[in-house]
């Protein structure tokens, strides 16, 4: 049975507020193969409900979020799927610290990260808790294939563990520190906390049998971690033993969590638990080749490890295909630190949604996070940026161009042939510049080149490329000042070719910047009179027909209402760094 395509507008399903698109029904599979080119299936971390979220886990969400919309805008059937991770030793601990039942205590953070997500237009298919029984029954299912085929067996551990990092380590991986209160401690050498050696009984994966072929899928598949960066790193780790991996603790110590499958003893790790989630919300243990085999995960490099040594191991083990790509991207810092309630740093993003609207937090953490390095938030950069780029550059060239004493009939002009011929003709045939020109050929490259970006996961270039585009539209209304022009003749067909390429290039834009900033997009595109259905990737391929000698659907059509500005300019208080308060933009 072929697969319902979602609808490539991705507005239409989305909606401006981000709410989630409607869950994609079941699909069985119809063989190799079969509309698989179509289907696309992204997902974040599922989220530890330890604390409220932080910026951070708001960059994950919203840069799956931002391929998911685009993969839509594309006519690709996607699905989007995030979370929460409610499982392990650190929820039990943070639980019993605020006296509270731990199923209760998730709940409350897993309910913070949905209103994020809602507030801040995350327009997921699917959200998933670990605590759902549904997710019970597929680790447990998991668990079974993997020891039915021997991979599992029992034994015992001895060895370093981080409960706050819920990670194992070797020896290499460990040093000397110290704790709060100066007494000496172990410590892991990449995240600075703290270590205990561990001796117990549990059940032991074989995950030393998978590193040849770990490294030969890595070797084979340059694209299977992305930043190469980051893919140099996982096979400078395999070029290390690889020991086997404990996957249960004693129930007496870890009660919370899934329960070994026969074994009421033991509880499953909760990373093995975690992962299994990606295959929970694709109806596991039913058939859901259709989407695994499109499957895409977006994460932090603090989870690089269990993602691409762990969970690669642990699908071979079962039989199934690996995923398409890991993407991976850096952290996000405060005055150069790691973001943390002990220096008081953490990012509070629905209060900074509410101060520089959801869609300008989107536009900022997209256009600033580079996947490769670190990136460092502050208020007054925020402004800056959005002040720069949305309010100035795009909306200013929205205002211009609609405004009621440049186009009084409120309609898309007329593009004049003769004024702006296809070739550029010497003499006073043509108004327009070389520099015109050169501007039309980047815009209709641009669907091209953003494409490209997005597609490698690198949305801040995708943006980059956009406002470059913005700011050559601008020079060229500069360049020609249509509110110098007279109004008769030449000069009349003049103004309105100029403001018809203007109001070209900025529907072209409003298209582009859909899966980044879908509000904004939207009332860039609705000021525009551009309908729901003209809103797609291939509407932004046909650039300026009027210029080719086709007919424009949109010459002579009304402009649509206006609902104030496009982006309302930020004002930036004293000690914004601390987090005061800041002008609300306009929704």
């Amino acid at each position: 049975m072929a697969p319902r395509r979602l609808a490539a507008a991705g507005s239409v399903f989305l909606g401006t507020r981000g709410s989630p698109a409607p869950r994609p029904p079941r699909r069985p599979y119809s063989g190799a193969g079969a509309g698989r080119e179509r289907a696309f299936y992204v997902t974040t971390p599922v989220f530890y409900a330890n604390a409220a979220p932080h910026v951070g886990h708001l960059y994950s969400a919203v840069t799956a979020d931002c391929l998911h919309r685009y993969k839509l805008l594309r006519g690709f059937d996607s699905r989007f799927a995030t979370g929460t991770d409610e499982h392990g030793l650190k929820i039990q601990q943070a639980a019993d610290a605020a006296n509270t039942e731990p199923l209760a205590f998730c709940t409350e953070v897993s309910d913070k990260f949905r209103v994020l997500f809602r507030t801040c237009g995350v327009a997921h298919t699917d959200y998933v808790r670990t605590t759902e029984d549904r997710h019970r029954r597929a680790v447990q299912h998991f668990w079974a294939l993997l020891r039915g085929k021997g991979l599992i067996y029992r034994g015992s551990y001895r060895g370093w563990y981080s409960t706050q990092d819920e990670s194992f380590l070797t020896p290499g991986q460990v040093a000397d520190g110290t704790d709060a209160a100066g007494d000496p401690v172990k410590v892991s050498v990449e995240s600075g906390h703290k270590v205990e050696w561990t001796e117990e009984e549990n059940y032991m994966f074989r995950l030393s049998q998978f590193r040849p072929r770990l490294r030969r899928w890595l070797g084979e598949n340059p694209g299977a971690v992305r930043p190469e960066k980051f893919r140099r790193l996982v096979l400078r780790w395999l070029e290390e033993d690889l020991p086997d991996l404990s996957v249960s603790r004693q129930g007496s110590r870890l009660r919370w969590g899934v329960g070994v499958p026969g074994d009421p003893r033991q509880t499953v790790y909760v990373w093995l638990d975690a992962l299994v989630s990606y295959l929970t919300v694709l109806g596991y243990p039913g058939d859901c080749s259709y989407w695994w085999n499109a499957a895409h995960h977006v994460v932090g490099k603090d989870i690089l490890k269990f993602h691409a040594i762990y969970w690669p191991a642990f699908l071979m083990g079962a039989g199934l295909p690996l995923p398409r790509a890991i993407h991976v991207h850096s952290h996000w810092t405060v005055g150069g630190k790691k973001m943390s309630k002990s220096l008081g740093n953490v990012v509070d993003p629905v209060e900074r949604s509410q101060k520089f609207s959801a869609d300008g937090l989107r536009y900022f953490l997209l256009r600033q996070g580079v996947a490769d390095s670190d990136c460092d938030y502050d208020d007054g950069k925020v402004a800056k940026v959005l002040n720069s780029e949305l309010a100035d550059a795009l909306g200013g060239l929205l205002n211009r161009c609609t405004a009621p004493s440049l186009n009084p009939a409120q309609v898309h002009p007329r593009f004049c042939a003769g004024c702006f011929p296809k070739e550029p003709r010497r003499g006073s045939a043509g108004r327009a510049a070389p520099e015109d020109y050169r501007m039309l050929d980047s815009v209709a490259a641009l669907p091209g080149v953003v494409a490209r970006h997005l597609e490698d996961v690198q949305v801040y270039k995708a943006l980059d490329a956009i406002g470059g585009c913005v700011r050559q539209t601008n020079g060229f209304v500069q360049r020609h000042a249509p509110w110098k022009l007279g109004g008769g003749g030449e000069d009349r067909s003049w103004h309105a070719t100029v403001l018809h390429v203007s109001l070209e290039c900025l529907r072209i834009y409003g298209t582009l910047l859909q899966p980044a900033v879908p509000e904004l997009a939207d009332r860039l595109l609705s000021r525009l009179g551009v309908r729901r259905e003209e809103r797609t990737w291939e509407a932004a391929r046909r650039f300026l027909p009027r210029f080719h000698g086709e007919d424009s659907a949109l010459e002579g059509r009304a402009l649509g209402p206006h609902r104030g500005v496009l982006f309302a300019r930020l004002e930036p208080s004293p000690g914004h760094h601390k987090g005061r308060e800041v002008r609300r933009a306009a929704k």
